[in-house]
């Protein structure tokens, strides 16, 4: 009325669909706990056991009481059919009628020619088209619309087939084709009731079910105590892990008992453990080392500067002698630092092999020539005494070159003054030999750790650092290093580095 256009009708908020079943049911099993997920799939597993075993047993007992019983019928000889005669009527219920009227006014007459039948017994009759019933029965069989096609049947031949009584009680019904004296085609009918059979296989079902039920909960019981002691190893580790985890004390184990997948995830775990528990044991000597070796020259070095600053607080300035040595001390120290730092550098790289693209073929005695030429000027009053073949190895060219350094380094400050260091390359195999004082064999064990230094060359310069980098990098290669006293029974130590090579490049 006053112009404006009506509210737009409310519509229901969008409400998300539902995931569907399957999924649900799924998340649902995922969020259970190992263990139980374990008995869930025994007593699933057991319950589907179970229930196929039950079934295929209901199965068979019914067909073998089924069998028996169609059997019986089989070898039933069908009654006589006698000539028409009263009760007769369209229907079974109304010829069952019939007879009762009868039975219950005393007038019954006579049983079909044959005598009377030991089981339920009909005839339907074509011409007159009735039912007739004998005169002891008690109830009748329903005719279904099929039944009439058994008057195609040839004489005596009969037909089973399943049906009922008119009480509605199950009944397997015989039919059978017979013709009277008259010329009358007449259906006879014999009936065995199935009640029985079917209370029977129905307790069968009850029996059977309380079974399956009772197998099922005993399943998950169990799988609940097989999954408890399955994964007791389990239990086990997790405590462990949440224990290092919570105090971070790496190297705790656990027992392992047979050989199975747990034990061998328990043994994993130990070794990773351990290892772990090494690796830290191992950064830990090395931060203590390193500060050891560092310590000294730093304070050193902070001594020396003390000294200069304090000479110039006084107002009174060193001799000129003493100032030039203290700096050349200080500057002797830096490099010692330097060197040291660099060290520490390259042991602090992972222990295994570099990844192959850092890795290149490089020439092994163009490394040794060039590290022979440098020794020479560290070195200047020693002979060297050269011979190196051509090979090439796959590795990081100069990691390799700072290895032979170190084993050279280390031949310099151990030969006497005026001696000779050999150094040899033939087939991979690369020497490096001094005439030095050698070391002592029960000293070899600890020549390739890190900051171990004899304690007879305490004195000279070195951290201890150098033959541990010359082994680092030789693993990294694919070789092998070792160091011992010269093979000719002389005076010195003899250094191997074995490499994987060719004498061309690949």
């Amino acid at each position: 009325m006053n112009g404006t256009a009506p509210p737009p009708p409310l519509t229901p908020p969008l409400t998300p669909p539902r995931a569907p079943r399957r999924r649900r049911v799924i998340s649902w099993y995922r969020a259970q706990s190992l263990r139980s997920r374990l008995t869930i799939l025994t007593a699933a597993a057991v319950a589907v056991a179970i229930a196929l075993s039950a079934l295929a047993c209901w199965f068979i007992v019914e067909k073998q009481l089924y069998g028996q019983v169609q059997h019986d019928l089989e070898n039933v000889p069908p009654p006589r059919a006698a000539p028409l005669q009263l009760p007769c009527a369209t229907t079974p219920e109304a010829a069952l009628k019939k007879v009762q009227e009868n039975q219950e006014a005393g007038v019954l007459p006579e049983p079909p020619a044959g005598g009377p039948a030991s089981r339920d017994t009909q005839f339907v009759w074509a011409d007159p088209a009735c039912v007739t019933l004998p005169a002891t029965a008690t109830r009748a069989i329903v005719i279904q619309p099929n039944d009439a096609r058994a008057f195609a049947l040839k004489p005596n031949q009969a037909i089973i087939r399943d049906g009922r009584f008119t009480n509605g009680e199950p009944a397997m019904v015989k039919i059978t084709l017979a013709r009277t004296s008259t010329h009358s085609s007449v259906l006879i009918m014999v009936a065995t009731p199935t009640k029985a059979v079917e209370e029977s296989l129905n307790q069968l079902a009850l029996i059977l079910g309380g079974v399956a039920l009772g197998g099922v909960i005993l399943a998950g019981l169990a799988g609940r105590l097989v999954a408890r002691s399955a994964l007791k190893p389990v239990d086990q580790l997790t405590d462990v892990v949440e224990h290092i985890a919570r105090t971070e004390e790496v190297g705790s184990t656990i027992p392992v008992h047979g050989s199975d997948e747990i034990a061998r995830l328990s043994t994993s775990f130990n070794s990773m453990s351990t290892a772990l528990a090494n690796s830290r044991d191992r950064q830990t000597r090395l931060i203590a080392d390193a500060g050891h070796e560092l310590r000294t020259p730093l304070t050193s070095l902070r001594t020396n500067v003390d000294l200069l600053i304090r000479s110039n607080e006084t107002g009174r300035p060193l001799p000129p002698a003493t100032k030039t040595k203290l700096l050349g001390n200080m500057k002797a120290q830096m490099q010692e630092l330097t060197v040291l730092i660099g060290d520490l550098l390259q042991l602090s790289r992972p222990d295994s092999p570099k990844p192959v693209r850092n890795l290149a073929v490089v020439a092994l005695h163009e490394i040794a020539e060039r590290a022979v030429a440098r020794a020479k000027l560290r070195g200047p009053g020693l002979a060297f005494e050269t011979d190196v073949a051509p090979w090439f190895v796959h590795g990081d060219a100069a990691a390799l070159e700072r290895a032979v350094i170190n084993l050279l380094d280390n031949a310099v400050k151990y030969s006497p003054p005026g001696g000779t260091i050999e150094v040899r390359l033939d087939q991979g195999v690369l020497t490096v030999r001094d005439h030095g004082p050698g070391i002592p064999p029960d000293e070899l064990q600890y020549v390739f750790d890190r900051f171990w230094r004899s304690p007879s060359s305490r004195q000279l310069p070195g951290s201890g650092l150098g033959l541990s980098i010359v082994a680092q990098s030789v693993r990294e290669s694919g070789g092998e290093v070792s160091l011992g006293p010269a093979q000719d029974g002389g005076p010195g130590a003899l250094a191997t580095v074995r490499l994987p090579g060719g004498p061309a490049p690949t």
